[in-house]
């Protein structure tokens, strides 16, 4: 044999297939839900789930295992879990496997305000008696009151709130510091939504995945005539109503970029992320009527309206017809939004209970047409 056939190869990464994703409000988790749903179908794997009707895992409650599906009989036999739930990592470790990788994703906080404004205006209090989200910027204590505490979540630090923190809490020095070192001890990568592509390709690197494993098409977006214009006064008064948000936004965005140049390099990384808009732009061409998102009244198959909540108008698509089966499968998962897609995993993994209602037309009927 000749000296180099002796050189041992790289050792090919395995994908990882425990996996824990901490979804967090108003941050394209919802696009990374249906990324971990069909690499779960891809490899056959047990998600957990959230039990009898619900589509949370208990959420805004702190979470418990007893949340999950069948955890009494299948204890800690879950691969993934993805749906939202308020982080609680002694509750977590109950279900989930001693290898599991865990994640997140954070959003710069002036965006996200303003999108949790427009999605949960009637929902939350503070947003509901107030005008619009500057008059409510303008100063948040006149609209937002403690006694409201459980309905407000979504008005401050919502992210925080997520993590298992007090989303109310002073913003202290060592609080945070030592809140971000906890987030660091229990998290393996935070990924960062406005940076979207850039952290799709970080994450396929760190947990060995493929190109297709994190293709996507964005789910939950609304359209462009529901996005409020903030001020410049405004932005400013969020930075210090979400500070501990916007203290978390900071040390992860740098701890992001930072994981880039280590692991991948910026050039390398601007090549992949050019490769996967071309792949997703391909897979649009082959799955989409249009070339785009739709207005919810445009969706023709009412199986793949998403959710509506708020003032928000919340996009969906149109699969073209006449595709081959397995295209079309591709396309449905593609676009099949978060309750839908919760709900025909949990018939798959539990044919024996009551199907979680969506209270609209099912894209399956049965298991077979998968």
């Amino acid at each position: 044999k000749s000296h180099e056939e002796l050189l041992i190869p790289p050792t090919p990464c395995h994908a990882r297939t425990n996996v824990m994703f901490l979804k967090t409000h108003k941050t394209a988790s919802s696009t990374v839900l249906n990324i971990m749903f069909r690499f779960a179908e891809r490899y056959n794997l047990t998600v957990a789930l959230p039990a009898d009707q619900l589509f949370h895992l208990g959420y805004p409650r702190t979470f418990v295992a007893q949340f999950v599906e069948g955890f009494e009989t299948i204890g800690q036999n879950y691969n993934i879990m993805c749906n939202h739930l308020r982080f609680n990592p002694l509750e977590v470790k109950k279900v989930m496997a001693a290898n599991t990788f865990y994640f997140s994703i954070l959003r710069n906080p002036i965006p996200l305000l303003e999108s949790s404004y427009i999605y949960y205006k009637d929902y939350v209090p503070a947003f509901r008696s107030s005008k619009n989200v500057n008059d409510f910027l303008e100063s948040p204590p006149k609209y937002y009151h403690p006694a409201d505490y459980r309905k407000n979540i979504y008005a401050r630090n919502i992210m925080w709130f997520d993590f298992g923190y007090d989303n109310n809490a002073e913003d202290d020095t060592n609080y945070t510091q030592a809140v971000l070192e906890e987030i660091e001890q229990n998290f393996h990568l935070i990924l960062i939504a406005d940076y979207f592509d850039e952290s799709m390709i970080l994450l396929k690197h760190t947990l060995c995945w493929d190109l297709d494993d994190v293709i996507y098409f964005k789910l939950n977006s609304r359209s462009q005539d529901t996005v409020q214009t903030l001020t410049p006064e405004s932005e400013e008064q969020i930075k210090a109503w979400c500070s501990l948000d916007w203290k978390l936004y900071l040390h992860f965005n740098q701890s992001f970029w930072r994981r880039i140049e280590e692991s991948i390099g910026l050039e390398a990384l601007e090549k992949e992320v050019d490769h996967l808009r071309t792949r997703q732009k391909e897979l649009m061409e082959t799955c989409l009527s249009e070339q785009e998102a739709v207005r919810k009244d445009h969706i023709k198959n009412k199986a793949l309206l998403p959710f509506q909540s708020g003032a928000a108008d919340i996009l969906g698509y149109n699969i073209k017809q006449d595709l081959d089966n397995t295209t079309l499968r591709t396309c449905q998962k593609m676009v099949i939004p978060e309750l839908q897609y919760t709900s025909y995993l949990y018939a798959v993994q539990h044919p024996h209970k009551k199907r979680k209602d969506v209270g609209l037309p099912l894209l399956w009927t049965s298991l077979q047409e998968k």
